[in-house]
């Protein structure tokens, strides 16, 4: 079987959500299947070396700058004699090849259900362009069982929906050396500092202002304390009055803001938090929950959504529009060192039961299930 596979997202220069689930979905396909025959189509400026890929990977570049998705790869489908194909995100063409069988995995539908945390331009594109496409898919995976719901609820069939989870990278994401994290925490000027912490792109959605507030609540009860609050991500859209609001609240001194930060950077940042802090919104998966489990890294976690399908029982829950139980959840952390160990317990073993590997095996079956 010939599979197309979507990798214009797999392979941009500093991957984020989609970008990478797609590299690490396709990374541990090759892994696995030594059988199909996978056209990965790149469009300009992906780069890869094709000598770390096995010979039924064959990359093939659309060279069209815009539109790639509705004109380049559409086209693609037409020329290329593939039996399936697979696009990891929300951006089917709308006009294929006839017949065509095809995949897409469905993160989330917060354009549809938190609209106001989304620009004009992607509320209208992916209203009228995701509808189309959810319907017109042969089959699609959700990345969990709250966003199979979401889908249901907009008039999806149940039985075209496969939910997957994602994993997250177990090489990377582990408990660190004393020497590694100190040396990674005094970059960050960081070391021997005790901080809650957030990653994630500095945008509504994430909810970072209530979060901003309840810090704001906790140096209330605790004047004295050395501890601050750290966040690492991109900016995002909206994102001014979030990074303004500490100042507004007095507290700009206590408030870091760090920008993206690399990958590699990341493991140490969980292992030296107090807690990691994820009040957000609404979200598909929560990747981060689970990278913060597997560093030992107690959770504080929204109660929205996805995100009690991901963290299980080892975080503690909070209603992100409450600032009162989000400040609850930070003074308990602060307070009892038993329980933040008994998170780290129960945390290192939800990790456990997600990994790329797994995805990558059930994401195959499906593709397989589509043969002749």
């Amino acid at each position: 079987m010939i599979i197309g596979f979507d990798g214009s997202r797999a392979f941009v220069p500093e991957r984020t959500g989609t970008e990478n689930y797609s590299y690490q979905l396709l990374k541990h396909l090759a892994e696995i299947d030594p059988s199909n025959i996978y056209k990965v189509y790149l469009r300009p400026g992906n780069e890869v070396n094709r000598d770390n890929w096995p010979p039924n990977f064959h990359f093939v570049l659309i060279d069209y700058p815009r539109l790639w998705t509705q004109i380049g790869l559409a086209l693609q489908t037409f020329t290329d004699k593939i039996d399936v194909l697979f696009v990891p995100a929300h951006t089917l063409p709308i006009i294929r090849k006839p017949g065509l069988k095809t995949v897409m995995t469905v993160h989330d539908l917060g354009a549809e259900f938190l609209p106001t945390t989304h620009q004009l331009k992607q509320r209208l594109y992916l209203g009228f362009i995701t509808k189309y496409q959810l319907n017109s898919a042969t089959k699609l995976i959700a990345v969990s069982e709250s966003t199979k719901k979401d889908l249901i609820n907009l008039g999806i069939k149940r039985e075209k929906i496969h939910v997957i989870y994602e994993g997250f990278d177990t090489s990377l994401f582990k408990p660190q050396s004393i020497d590694i994290k100190d040396s990674i925490l005094k970059q960050f000027d960081l070391e021997a500092k005790k901080y809650f912490l957030f990653v994630g792109t500095i945008q509504p959605r994430k909810n970072l202002a209530n979060l901003i507030r309840a810090f704001k609540g906790f140096l209330n009860v605790f004047p004295q304390t050395e501890i601050i609050l750290v966040l690492a991500g991109a900016k995002g859209w909206l994102s001014d009055e979030i990074f303004t609001l500490p100042k507004k609240l007095g507290i700009e001194e206590r408030v870091k803001f760090l920008g993206r930060v690399k990958d590699e950077d990341l493991p140490p940042l969980y292992c030296g938090a107090l807690a990691f802090t994820y009040p957000s919104l609404y979200e598909g998966f929560g990747l981060p929950i689970l990278e913060a489990m597997a560093c030992n890294c107690p959770v504080i976690s929204s109660n929205s959504s996805s995100l009690p399908e991901v963290a299980g029982d080892g975080a503690i829950y909070a209603y992100p529009l409450s600032v009162e139980q989000i400040l609850e959840a930070m003074l308990k952390i602060a307070e009892n060192d038993s329980l933040r160990d008994n998170l780290i317990e129960k945390g290192s073993k939800q990790a456990e039961k997600f990994s790329w590997e797994k995805c990558a095996e059930e994401t195959l079956e499906i593709f397989n299930n589509l043969k002749g």
